[in-house]
Protein backbone atom coordinates (compact mmCIF):
# COMPACT_ATOMS: atom_id res chain seq x y z
CA UNK A 1 0.00 0.00 0.00
CA UNK A 2 1.19 3.54 -0.74
CA UNK A 3 2.68 5.02 2.42
CA UNK A 4 2.22 8.57 1.13
CA UNK A 5 -1.34 8.76 -0.28
CA UNK A 6 -1.31 12.58 -0.25
CA UNK A 7 2.25 13.70 -0.97
CA UNK A 8 3.03 11.49 -3.97
CA UNK A 9 -0.18 12.27 -5.99
CA UNK A 10 0.21 15.98 -5.20
CA UNK A 11 3.81 16.20 -6.44
CA UNK A 12 3.43 13.79 -9.35
CA UNK A 13 0.19 15.40 -10.54
CA UNK A 14 1.67 18.89 -10.29
CA UNK A 15 4.68 17.89 -12.39
CA UNK A 16 2.48 16.18 -15.00
CA UNK A 17 0.05 19.11 -15.31
CA UNK A 18 2.73 21.77 -15.64
CA UNK A 19 4.77 19.86 -18.25
CA UNK A 20 1.71 19.14 -20.38
CA UNK A 21 0.23 22.64 -20.33
CA UNK A 22 3.52 24.34 -21.18
CA UNK A 23 4.48 21.93 -23.95
CA UNK A 24 1.14 21.87 -25.76
CA UNK A 25 -0.10 25.40 -25.07
CA UNK A 26 0.06 26.58 -28.74
CA UNK A 27 -2.19 23.71 -29.87
CA UNK A 28 -4.67 24.65 -27.14
CA UNK A 29 -4.59 28.25 -28.40
CA UNK A 30 -5.38 27.10 -31.95
CA UNK A 31 -8.29 25.02 -30.66
CA UNK A 32 -9.71 27.93 -28.65
CA UNK A 33 -9.52 30.34 -31.61
CA UNK A 34 -11.17 27.83 -33.94
CA UNK A 35 -14.05 27.35 -31.49
CA UNK A 36 -14.52 31.04 -30.65
CA UNK A 37 -17.32 32.91 -32.42
CA UNK A 38 -15.95 34.41 -35.64
CA UNK A 39 -13.35 31.74 -36.19
CA UNK A 40 -9.58 31.42 -36.07
CA UNK A 41 -8.35 34.59 -37.78
CA UNK A 42 -10.88 36.93 -36.19
CA UNK A 43 -9.67 35.81 -32.76
CA UNK A 44 -5.94 36.27 -33.27
CA UNK A 45 -4.85 33.94 -36.06
CA UNK A 46 -1.27 32.74 -35.76
CA UNK A 47 -0.03 35.57 -33.55
CA UNK A 48 0.62 35.26 -29.83
CA UNK A 49 0.42 31.47 -29.53
CA UNK A 50 1.54 31.68 -25.89
CA UNK A 51 -0.88 34.42 -24.84
CA UNK A 52 -2.53 33.42 -21.57
CA UNK A 53 0.21 31.00 -20.58
CA UNK A 54 0.60 32.79 -17.22
CA UNK A 55 -2.83 31.66 -16.04
CA UNK A 56 -2.11 28.12 -17.26
CA UNK A 57 1.12 28.02 -15.24
CA UNK A 58 -0.69 29.24 -12.13
CA UNK A 59 -3.51 26.70 -12.43
CA UNK A 60 -1.98 23.59 -14.00
CA UNK A 61 -0.02 22.22 -11.03
CA UNK A 62 -2.70 22.67 -8.33
CA UNK A 63 -5.48 21.51 -10.67
CA UNK A 64 -3.66 18.31 -11.68
CA UNK A 65 -2.56 17.71 -8.10
CA UNK A 66 -6.14 17.93 -6.84
CA UNK A 67 -7.28 15.55 -9.56
CA UNK A 68 -4.73 12.83 -8.80
CA UNK A 69 -5.02 13.27 -5.05
CA UNK A 70 -8.76 12.56 -5.33
CA UNK A 71 -8.45 9.94 -8.07
CA UNK A 72 -5.73 7.80 -6.47
CA UNK A 73 -7.25 7.79 -3.01
CA UNK A 74 -10.82 7.11 -4.18
CA UNK A 75 -9.54 4.27 -6.36
CA UNK A 76 -7.96 2.74 -3.28
CA UNK A 77 -11.12 3.19 -1.22
CA UNK A 78 -13.75 2.24 -3.78
CA UNK A 79 -12.28 -0.83 -5.48
CA UNK A 80 -12.89 -3.16 -2.49
CA UNK A 81 -16.45 -1.85 -2.23
CA UNK A 82 -17.29 -2.33 -5.92
CA UNK A 83 -15.53 -5.71 -5.94
CA UNK A 84 -17.80 -6.86 -3.10
CA UNK A 85 -21.03 -6.10 -4.97
CA UNK A 86 -19.95 -6.62 -8.62
CA UNK A 87 -18.95 -10.14 -9.57
CA UNK A 88 -17.15 -9.25 -12.82
CA UNK A 89 -13.63 -7.91 -11.99
CA UNK A 90 -13.42 -5.86 -15.20
CA UNK A 91 -16.72 -4.12 -14.47
CA UNK A 92 -15.71 -3.46 -10.85
CA UNK A 93 -12.47 -1.85 -12.01
CA UNK A 94 -14.31 0.21 -14.65
CA UNK A 95 -16.90 1.53 -12.19
CA UNK A 96 -14.15 2.36 -9.71
CA UNK A 97 -12.11 4.34 -12.22
CA UNK A 98 -15.16 6.17 -13.61
CA UNK A 99 -16.35 7.21 -10.15
CA UNK A 100 -12.90 8.21 -8.89
CA UNK A 101 -12.10 10.16 -12.05
CA UNK A 102 -15.44 12.00 -11.96
CA UNK A 103 -14.88 13.19 -8.40
CA UNK A 104 -11.29 14.02 -9.32
CA UNK A 105 -12.51 16.32 -12.10
CA UNK A 106 -15.01 18.05 -9.82
CA UNK A 107 -12.18 18.78 -7.37
CA UNK A 108 -9.77 19.92 -10.09
CA UNK A 109 -12.32 22.26 -11.68
CA UNK A 110 -12.40 24.44 -8.56
CA UNK A 111 -8.94 25.57 -9.72
CA UNK A 112 -9.12 24.81 -13.43
CA UNK A 113 -12.23 26.82 -14.33
CA UNK A 114 -11.05 30.27 -13.14
CA UNK A 115 -7.68 29.86 -14.83
CA UNK A 116 -9.39 28.53 -17.98
CA UNK A 117 -11.71 31.56 -18.15
CA UNK A 118 -8.75 33.95 -17.94
CA UNK A 119 -6.59 31.88 -20.32
CA UNK A 120 -9.22 31.52 -23.05
CA UNK A 121 -10.12 35.20 -23.07
CA UNK A 122 -6.46 36.04 -23.64
CA UNK A 123 -6.07 33.28 -26.24
CA UNK A 124 -9.05 34.70 -28.15
CA UNK A 125 -7.32 38.11 -28.15
CA UNK A 126 -9.94 39.79 -25.96
CA UNK A 127 -7.12 40.94 -23.63
CA UNK A 128 -3.37 41.33 -24.03
CA UNK A 129 -2.39 39.49 -20.84
CA UNK A 130 -3.71 37.15 -18.14
CA UNK A 131 -3.51 39.94 -15.57
CA UNK A 132 -5.57 42.31 -17.74
CA UNK A 133 -8.23 39.62 -18.24
CA UNK A 134 -8.34 38.85 -14.50
CA UNK A 135 -8.66 42.53 -13.55
CA UNK A 136 -11.45 43.01 -16.09
CA UNK A 137 -13.41 40.00 -14.83
CA UNK A 138 -13.14 41.18 -11.21
CA UNK A 139 -13.76 44.87 -11.92
CA UNK A 140 -17.03 46.66 -11.22
CA UNK A 141 -17.08 47.78 -14.85
CA UNK A 142 -17.99 44.35 -16.27
CA UNK A 143 -20.13 43.33 -13.29
CA UNK A 144 -18.94 39.72 -13.52
CA UNK A 145 -16.99 39.13 -10.32
CA UNK A 146 -15.80 35.82 -8.91
CA UNK A 147 -18.82 33.55 -9.35
CA UNK A 148 -20.42 35.08 -12.46
CA UNK A 149 -17.01 35.71 -14.06
CA UNK A 150 -14.20 33.46 -12.90
CA UNK A 151 -16.56 30.53 -12.47
CA UNK A 152 -18.50 31.17 -15.66
CA UNK A 153 -18.92 27.85 -17.40
CA UNK A 154 -18.21 25.76 -14.28
CA UNK A 155 -21.25 23.53 -14.76
CA UNK A 156 -20.57 23.21 -18.49
CA UNK A 157 -16.96 22.28 -17.79
CA UNK A 158 -18.12 19.59 -15.36
CA UNK A 159 -20.63 18.47 -18.01
CA UNK A 160 -17.71 18.07 -20.42
CA UNK A 161 -15.13 16.66 -18.03
CA UNK A 162 -17.18 13.87 -16.47
CA UNK A 163 -18.05 12.13 -19.78
CA UNK A 164 -14.48 12.77 -20.94
CA UNK A 165 -12.91 11.26 -17.86
CA UNK A 166 -15.41 8.38 -17.75
CA UNK A 167 -14.13 7.39 -21.20
CA UNK A 168 -10.45 8.23 -20.71
CA UNK A 169 -9.53 6.70 -17.36
CA UNK A 170 -11.30 3.31 -17.52
CA UNK A 171 -9.84 2.88 -21.02
CA UNK A 172 -6.40 4.01 -19.81
CA UNK A 173 -6.42 1.63 -16.84
CA UNK A 174 -7.74 -1.27 -18.95
CA UNK A 175 -5.03 -0.72 -21.56
CA UNK A 176 -2.36 -0.65 -18.85
CA UNK A 177 -3.62 -3.91 -17.35
CA UNK A 178 -3.74 -5.54 -20.81
CA UNK A 179 -0.21 -4.32 -21.62
CA UNK A 180 1.15 -5.61 -18.32
CA UNK A 181 -0.50 -9.03 -18.80
CA UNK A 182 0.98 -9.37 -22.28
CA UNK A 183 4.44 -8.60 -20.91
CA UNK A 184 3.99 -10.94 -17.94
CA UNK A 185 4.34 -8.13 -15.41
CA UNK A 186 2.18 -6.77 -12.60
CA UNK A 187 2.11 -3.25 -14.00
CA UNK A 188 2.92 -1.25 -17.13
CA UNK A 189 6.07 0.86 -17.19
CA UNK A 190 5.93 4.68 -17.69
CA UNK A 191 6.58 4.46 -21.46
CA UNK A 192 3.75 1.97 -21.89
CA UNK A 193 1.55 4.13 -19.66
CA UNK A 194 2.26 7.08 -21.96
CA UNK A 195 1.08 5.15 -25.03
CA UNK A 196 -2.03 3.96 -23.20
CA UNK A 197 -2.71 7.53 -22.10
CA UNK A 198 -2.36 8.80 -25.65
CA UNK A 199 -4.88 6.30 -27.04
CA UNK A 200 -7.36 6.87 -24.21
CA UNK A 201 -7.05 10.66 -24.37
CA UNK A 202 -7.55 10.81 -28.13
CA UNK A 203 -10.69 8.67 -27.99
CA UNK A 204 -12.18 10.73 -25.15
CA UNK A 205 -11.25 14.06 -26.78
CA UNK A 206 -12.84 13.34 -30.15
CA UNK A 207 -16.10 12.11 -28.65
CA UNK A 208 -16.57 15.06 -26.27
CA UNK A 209 -15.67 17.91 -28.67
CA UNK A 210 -19.27 19.28 -28.89
CA UNK A 211 -19.28 19.75 -25.12
CA UNK A 212 -15.90 21.49 -25.37
CA UNK A 213 -17.25 23.90 -28.00
CA UNK A 214 -20.12 24.85 -25.68
CA UNK A 215 -17.72 25.31 -22.76
CA UNK A 216 -15.44 27.57 -24.81
CA UNK A 217 -18.30 29.80 -26.05
CA UNK A 218 -19.73 30.19 -22.53
CA UNK A 219 -16.36 31.10 -21.03
CA UNK A 220 -15.67 33.67 -23.75
CA UNK A 221 -19.06 35.32 -23.22
CA UNK A 222 -19.10 38.22 -20.76
CA UNK A 223 -22.86 37.81 -20.35
CA UNK A 224 -24.70 34.86 -18.93
CA UNK A 225 -25.98 32.46 -21.59
CA UNK A 226 -27.84 29.19 -21.12
CA UNK A 227 -26.60 25.96 -22.66
CA UNK A 228 -29.93 25.38 -24.40
CA UNK A 229 -29.93 28.85 -25.97
CA UNK A 230 -26.31 28.43 -27.07
CA UNK A 231 -27.01 25.04 -28.69
CA UNK A 232 -29.94 26.50 -30.66
CA UNK A 233 -27.94 29.59 -31.68
CA UNK A 234 -24.94 27.60 -32.96
CA UNK A 235 -27.16 25.11 -34.82
CA UNK A 236 -29.16 27.96 -36.42
CA UNK A 237 -26.30 30.32 -37.31
CA UNK A 238 -23.40 27.95 -38.00
CA UNK A 239 -24.87 24.50 -38.56
CA UNK A 240 -24.25 21.18 -36.83
CA UNK A 241 -20.61 20.86 -38.04
CA UNK A 242 -19.79 23.85 -35.80
CA UNK A 243 -20.09 21.56 -32.77
CA UNK A 244 -16.96 19.77 -33.99
CA UNK A 245 -14.86 22.89 -34.57
CA UNK A 246 -11.35 22.32 -33.29
CA UNK A 247 -11.79 18.53 -33.16
CA UNK A 248 -8.45 18.00 -34.94
CA UNK A 249 -6.28 20.17 -32.68
CA UNK A 250 -8.21 19.03 -29.59
CA UNK A 251 -7.75 15.35 -30.40
CA UNK A 252 -4.10 15.83 -31.35
CA UNK A 253 -3.42 17.97 -28.28
CA UNK A 254 -5.08 15.64 -25.79
CA UNK A 255 -3.75 12.48 -27.45
CA UNK A 256 -0.18 13.77 -27.34
CA UNK A 257 -0.89 15.53 -24.06
CA UNK A 258 -2.27 12.33 -22.57
CA UNK A 259 1.02 10.60 -23.35
CA UNK A 260 3.00 13.36 -21.65
CA UNK A 261 0.53 13.94 -18.80
CA UNK A 262 0.06 10.31 -17.78
CA UNK A 263 3.61 9.30 -18.75
CA UNK A 264 5.14 12.04 -16.59
CA UNK A 265 2.72 11.20 -13.80
CA UNK A 266 3.66 7.50 -13.79
CA UNK A 267 7.39 8.31 -14.03
CA UNK A 268 7.27 10.94 -11.28
CA UNK A 269 5.21 8.62 -9.10
CA UNK A 270 7.75 5.79 -9.51
CA UNK A 271 10.67 8.13 -8.75
CA UNK A 272 9.03 9.69 -5.72
CA UNK A 273 7.92 6.32 -4.38
CA UNK A 274 11.54 5.14 -4.55
CA UNK A 275 12.84 8.28 -2.86
CA UNK A 276 10.36 8.81 -0.03
CA UNK A 277 8.66 5.43 0.44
Amino acid sequence: MDKHPILIPLLSGGAAGTCTDLFFFPIDTIKTRLQAKGGFFKNGGWSGMYRGVGSAIVGSAPGASLFFLTYDNLNRMLLPIFSTYVSAPGLAHGLTHMTAASFGEIAACTVRVPTEVVKQRVQASKYHSSLAALVSVLSNHTGEGVFRGLYRGYSTTIMREIPFTMIQFPLYEALKRWTARRAGRKSANPAEGAVCGSIAGGAAAASTTPLDVLKTRIMLSEKRVSVGHLVREIARDEGLPAFFKGVGPRTMWISAGGAVFLGVYEAAKNILTGIIA
